[in-house]
């Protein structure tokens, strides 16, 4: 089965709404210039309204390690997905699982051995040094072979996931704008049409 993650949730009532159609996971943007970005407080109590084994996954872009640990100290994540340049012993030292968003845009790098450490990969459609929230797909003929855990990012909503999901079979999808009435803003509508083509097809 293949799991969904929302990112970019901002407020509890979005929250709940990924939580009710049935998403496996939410993400909380910790980069200042994202228009999804969310304070500590404001994810915590999104953390704290969600229900028990739904994961909790913060996202974060060159920020300073006493930053991550600032969050951390304030914030139940159970996840981390590190969207800039961090390296692997960055990633891996704050005790939490983690994901290495890799850039899959034009002229990007496909970096897969240098993260062989991480607990899954992302391929997201952004260049290198821009960050995902998009909503442009990048070519799927690029996926390497992947043989361990991966997450396809980029340009996904209701209209395209279950055929990204057949032609590449990850063992989980992430969407963002593809779901969004406007940027930060979840359609609980939307949420529940993306779920359902990625269980149902």
């Amino acid at each position: 089965m293949i799991r969904v993650k929302i990112c970019g949730i901002t407020c509890v009532e979005d929250a709940l709404a990924a939580a009710r159609a049935g998403a496996d996971a939410v993400g909380l943007v910790f980069v200042g210039r994202s228009p999804r970005h969310v304070d500590i407080e404001t994810a915590h109590a999104i953390c704290r309204a969600l229900p028990p084994f739904l994961n909790r996954v913060g996202l974060f872009m060159d920020a300073e390690a006493s930053r991550v640990w600032q969050v951390l100290d304030d914030v139940p994540l159970d996840w981390l997905q590190f969207h800039g340049g961090e390296d692997a012993a960055f990633c891996r030292q704050f005790s939490r699982p983690w994901i290495k968003a890799l850039a899959m845009g034009e002229n990007a790098a496909v970096d897969v051995a240098s993260f062989d450490t991480a607990d899954a990969l992302l391929l997201d459609s952004h260049g290198a040094g821009a960050m995902g929230g998009s909503g442009e797909t990048f070519d799927w003929t690029r996926v390497p072979n992947m043989k361990r855990p991966w997450v396809l990012a980029g340009g996904l909503h209701p209209g395209n996931v279950a055929e990204a999901c057949r032609q590449l079979e990850p063992d989980a999808v992430d969407v963002s704008s593809g779901v969004e009435d406007r940027p930060g803003v979840k359609s609980d509508k939307l949420m529940d049409q993306f779920i359902k083509a990625v269980k149902h097809g």
